[in-house]
């Protein structure tokens, strides 16, 4: 390979990583400023909290019983006594904060 070609592979694969960190840390921070309040630092929601909204925390079973395409669509529209964030949050927000969310499952 000439020194060209390896120089552009080389930047090509430190933009790719980039991307992917800035994509997680944004749905780690979307998350803490739209999400936490109600579901917990990491995934579990205050007692008072989820008496009082039902939320559940991310290791139970029924919610980690839904598919990233549930969570999304959850998320985007709203269920029960959660708002939907369409219109507030861009696909790319609610996608992120989903991933991050679906990280307190494991």
């Amino acid at each position: 390979m000439n020194k060209t070609f390896q120089f552009g592979l080389g930047v090509a694969a430190i933009l790719a990583f980039s991307a992917a960190m800035s994509f997680a840390q944004s749905g780690e921070a979307t998350y803490k400023t739209k999400c936490q309040s109600c579901h917990g630092a990491e995934g579990t929601p205050n007692p008072g909290i989820a008496k009082a909204m039902g939320v559940l925390p991310a290791t139970d079973p029924s919610v980690k019983a839904h598919t990233e395409a549930q969570m999304i669509a959850i998320t985007t529209e709203g269920k029960g006594k959660m708002p939907g964030f369409k219109g507030k949050l861009s696909d790319a927000e609610i996608k992120g904060s989903v991933d991050y969310f679906r990280t307190f499952a494991k």
